[in-house]
């Protein structure tokens, strides 16, 4: 879980600078959706890397008539899917390149990619064979992402060209994961505040893959929708905490540095990219739910109801590691997981966690396969998820009601210009 929350989303429809936008008037054509659209541009309930959920996806309460106005840009200086709000719907897919393919083969697939991501963001059939699926939807935020593996740069040639902070995360005490559903070649991830939009794209991107890749895994999350509440607030996790209190903002002087890739950075086909910790968390929900209020309080180190430091406040009101109760034991827990995470128990190590929830059915014995489709981006994963998730190895009270089963770690190159397909400076280069 984690306290660090996403940053804060617009209210669909609107544009960058606008604050507000006029609802949607019913009965609005295909055409006039387009024509509206502005355009745009966590571990689990507390601080850190295990597994987070971040704000609600929109800053305020919007009618769902106005939903699918709402448009991110595929072109500028970083991907889409990083710092815009959390979408209602989400798929993260992994690739491996064919046999025989390279990176002849992996700069055409590529260039499809994005052009696709391009189109349909805008709110555009694909170009070739649209299934018709999001035909009479508007873009519903829309962003498709895609990032290289550890193993794509073998496979095409290019491993003088393969990042330092690629080389692959280290084992952890918490884990049991499935090779078959970690890492990868190429990895896609793609958000909607519709489904229907959402799974759209996903088609449109494996068939797209053609002869060149085929999907290694792929899973499906959501977040709450939208509206979906009275007022603005950080959204809740499967576990019902509060969840993203304290994700970095990019109104913090030191975001970017934090999150991205300087420009002048190495290697120099990743200026403005940033690196995404992908990360499948199941949460052992029969096991959580026998514990009373006040243990799982305890455990996070928050208040369920509202979000607050155990040690009094509001959400926001930081908290008070050395507060004592009347007894003089610490009214934050020691192994709390609110304290172990924060950045500033942790050398300032931090990361912008964007997941999604996921809910993958009921198992013979009852007991349900879900939790958290956790991802987390940093400019460098040695200094961003790796030490906090050290940390938590060592004493997380939540470590015995999670399990880690799937990891990735992938290179999420900057944007692609007017004109540029993602990945060009790298496999052009």
């Amino acid at each position: 879980m984690a306290d660090q929350s996403i940053p804060e989303a617009r209210t669909p429809g609107t544009a960058p600078g606008e604050t507000d936008a006029a609802p949607a008037r019913e009965g609005l054509s295909r055409r006039r959706l387009l024509g509206t659209a502005g355009a745009t541009g966590l571990v689990l309930g507390t601080a850190g890397a295990a597994v987070g959920y971040a704000a609600a996806p929109s800053d305020a309460a919007a009618p769902l008539t106005s939903i699918g106005t709402d448009r991110a840009m595929f072109h500028g200086k970083h991907q889409p899917g990083i710092t815009d709000g959390l979408q209602a719907r989400g798929h993260l897919v992994a690739f491996d390149l064919a046999s025989g393919a390279g990176r002849k083969e992996a700069a055409a697939l590529l260039r499809r990619w994005s052009e696709t991501a391009r189109r349909l963001m805008a709110g555009e059939p694909s170009a070739h064979d649209d299934t018709d699926v999001a035909r009479d939807a508007g873009p519903s935020s829309l962003t498709i992402t895609f990032g290289f593996g550890h193993s794509f740069f073998g496979r095409t040639g290019l491993e003088k060209q393969r990042p330092t902070a690629l080389e692959p995360l280290p084992e952890f005490s918490s884990d049991h994961l499935d090779k078959n559903r970690s890492n990868g070649d190429l990895w896609v991830q793609i958000g909607a505040n519709d489904a229907l939009v959402a799974f759209h794209a996903l088609r449109a991107i494996q068939k797209d893959a053609g002869r060149a890749a085929k999907v290694r895994w792929q899973m499906n999350g959501f977040n709450r929708s939208p509206g979906a509440t009275a007022h603005p607030m950080t959204a809740r996790n499967l576990m019902g905490q509060i969840d993203g209190t304290r994700n970095p903002k990019p109104s913090e002087a030191d975001f970017a540095q934090r999150i991205f890739v300087p420009e002048k950075g190495e290697p120099a086909w990743m200026a403005n990219g940033s690196y995404a910790v992908v990360r499948r968390i199941r949460m052992l929900l029969d096991d959580w739910e026998k514990l009373s209020v006040k243990a799982q309080e305890d455990v996070i180190g928050r208040r369920k109801s509202d979000g607050a430091a155990l040690s009094g406040g509001t959400e926001t009101t930081a908290m008070d590691l050395e507060k004592t109760d009347s007894q003089g034991n610490l009214v934050v827990p020691i192994n709390a997981h609110a304290r172990i995470t924060r950045p500033d128990q942790n050398g300032g190590a931090a990361m912008l966690r964007r997941p999604f929830s996921f809910h993958d059915g009921i198992d013979p014995d009852g007991v349900p396969d879900a939790g958290l489709l956790f991802i987390c981006w940093q400019a460098d994963p040695l200094r961003g998820f790796v030490p906090v998730q050290r940390k938590l190895d060592r004493g997380d009270a939540l470590s015995q009601f999670i399990r880690h089963e799937s990891s990735g770690l992938f290179a999420v190159p900057g944007g692609a210009a007017e004109g540029e397909y993602v990945g060009q400076r790298l496999l052009e280069g």
